[in-house]
């Protein structure tokens, strides 16, 4: 496993973090327990989870990925650089979501309560929230490191200009800063290497993606004309399935997977291997989010922490998925 220096903090995390949005619905308690084990016995040192997770939970079932991240972390928790995330829909109450100060305030308390822990290592808006005023949410995100239940803040589903005016607020009212960026990244959607990833390389901020497999399709189990039972992709997430279904099911998509793949089998290499390092090869990346839903699937990605990508080979993968980095080819 890898190392690297996470943005400004200098705290050192591994180039591969886990993902936790599976735990819970997909994943039972044993089998997510096993994935944590192959990762840590891999090296992973950074685990990322969020209130809302498991995908696709009805109001009985979010907040057990945390729940399973703190039992499995019990007894180990000075080992592991911990992530959480808040703003999602956690209740039936109107100001039981979003980023308004009582809610994050909330939030950060309970999410403490379901780790079992007394600070996470990074809190993060798991979303923008244009309904609240800025300044409000910085400030509420300010008194959560001052209280000492985070050491650092960061931001999820961030566009480049609503996080570089967050940073100016912050920076005029000295405020706690925003230390990362977690934005959707993969071969499939390559947008955010236009703006935000320059904004990210200019102001030192660690960038963590996620769905860098974009939900499964590089891993060539779906067909499009079928209908998945299982998965991202199925009505096993609810709303999360049609979701996925909306940003990848396309013919477009479907048929750069196969020129991936052809790639793939060219180099004798798996695709979710080459996918995962392509992203590592970026120089704005400092960690990736792996997700897993059984614990075979980490086999290939976790391999891609120690394998050196060869130029040819991202120059061929850049090229064969240029389309996706224009604005028009966003799902």
């Amino acid at each position: 496993m890898q190392f690297t220096t996470f943005g400004r903090t200098g705290l050192q995390v591994s180039r591969l973090t886990l993902g936790t949005g599976t735990f819970g619905k997909q994943t039972d308690e044993a089998d997510s327990f096993r994935i944590f084990d192959i990762a840590a016995d891999a090296g992973v040192n950074f685990i990322d989870t969020a209130d809302m997770y498991p995908a696709g939970a009805d109001m009985t079932e979010v907040g057990r990925s945390e729940e399973f991240t703190g039992r499995w972390l019990k007894g180990k928790r000075d080992k592991f650089i911990l992530a959480t995330k808040g703003g999602g829909v956690m209740g039936t109450a109107p100001w039981s979501k979003g980023t308004s100060r009582k809610h994050l305030l909330d939030a950060i308390d309970a999410s403490l309560t379901r780790l079992n822990v007394d600070y996470v290592d990074l809190y993060q808006l798991h979303m923008d929230d244009a309904s609240v005023a800025l300044d409000d949410t910085l400030e509420a995100m300010d008194s959560i490191v001052r209280s000492g239940k985070a050491r650092y803040i960061g931001v999820s589903n961030f566009l480049a200009y609503r996080l570089a005016r967050a940073l100016g607020r912050q920076d005029f009212q000295r405020l706690t800063r925003f230390v990362s960026v977690q934005p959707r990244y993969n071969l499939l959607f390559r947008e955010f290497e236009r703006e935000l990833f320059p904004l990210a390389q200019e102001e030192n901020l660690a960038v963590i993606p996620f769905n860098p497999l974009a939900g499964g399709l590089l891993t060539d189990r779906y067909q499009l004309d079928s209908t998945p039972e299982k998965g991202r992709f199925s009505a096993e997430v609810g709303q999360f399935g049609a979701m996925y279904q909306a940003r990848y099911w396309h013919q477009r998509e479907f048929e750069t997977v196969n020129k991936l793949n052809a790639l793939a089998k060219q180099h004798n290499q798996p695709l979710p291997k080459l996918a995962v390092a392509w992203l590592l090869a970026n120089p704005s990346i400092t960690s990736v989010i792996l997700g897993a839903s059984r614990p075979a699937q980490l086999t290939d990605t976790l391999a891609a922490a120690d394998y050196q990508l060869p130029a040819e080979v991202k120059t061929q993968l850049d090229e064969l998925t240029l389309e996706y980095r224009r604005g028009d080819a966003s799902k």
